[in-house]
């Protein structure tokens, strides 16, 4: 039985995510992490251009067939318990 693919949340900035990028944002997150240097990367991105890091992690998501919304990205990190991972999120979003 086929499954109606949800309709993007508004304002999602990635027009290629499937239904299954909620699932992908949680393998991408997974896959960057144990890549020692490539979250390190991203996090010094972060520091200065947290918007730039979520688009970059989108990006990553495209070249490892894990399409990502910005929106999935940004509500998956709200999921964790890493903290690191929520200051910089809260700054991409203008809290800081």
């Amino acid at each position: 039985m086929a499954q109606d693919q949800p309709t993007p949340a508004p304002g999602a900035v990635r027009s290629n995510a499937t239904g299954n990028s909620t699932g992908n944002a949680a393998s991408l997150y997974a896959r960057i992490s144990q890549d020692p240097e490539l979250t390190q990367a991203l996090f010094r991105q972060a520091l200065q251009n947290p918007s730039g890091t979520l688009e970059q992690i989108c990006r990553i998501g495209d070249d490892w067939d894990l399409p990502v919304s910005v929106e999935q990205v940004k509500a998956h990190i709200s999921s964790l318990e890493d903290l690191d991972s929520k200051q910089w999120l809260l700054k991409a979003r203008g809290g800081l």
